[in-house]
């Protein structure tokens, strides 16, 4: 799978919510959270000649590497870009086209999970690193699909 863009995403981090939360509080969502960051300006990016977009406002957290793995494999690093479209085919089962009036029709868990692989296989070219994510997911990232189906969002949530 081929992605091209003319620019990286336009990102800004969320405030992790330790504040007020006592020492041993803010401690433990130190050490448990993940920093999201929320999609500055529309984001657009062609995926094998047709043409997608991430909208601004969307919000992800990068590649779901455990915590103590990130001293060596960061999820905004070499997995960002197939984190990022990942995130949001996960969430809304589809990826939004170019000109935000239609999506692709609904995808799978594995579909999702196999074009993180390859666009990040076409990023950074370990193709090593990425089937090891690649298995990560397929053996838990059902936990974070069955979540979003349960809520239930449409991608038309995504767009303003």
């Amino acid at each position: 799978m081929q992605i091209k863009f003319k620019e990286y995403p336009h990102m800004k981090p969320i405030r992790m919510p330790t504040k007020d939360k006592g020492f041993f509080g803010g401690i433990v969502l130190w050490l448990v959270t993940t920093r999201k960051w929320e999609i500055t300006q529309d984001w657009n990016y062609t995926l094998n000649s047709t043409n997608y977009v991430i909208p601004k406002g969307f919000v992800f957290d990068g590649a779901s590497v455990p915590k103590y793995f990130r001293s060596y494999l960061s999820p905004m690093g070499v997995l960002l870009i197939g984190g990022l479209v990942h995130d949001y085919g996960y969430k809304y089962e589809c990826l939004l086209l170019a000109g935000k009036k239609k999506a692709t029709t609904k995808k799978s868990q594995k579909w999702m999970d196999i074009t993180f692989r390859d666009i990040n296989i076409d990023q950074n070219g370990f193709k090593v690193i990425n089937y090891i994510a690649y298995f990560a997911l397929r053996l838990g990232g059902w936990l974070a699909w069955r979540k979003h189906r349960k809520n239930k969002l449409n991608w038309k949530h995504s767009v303003k």
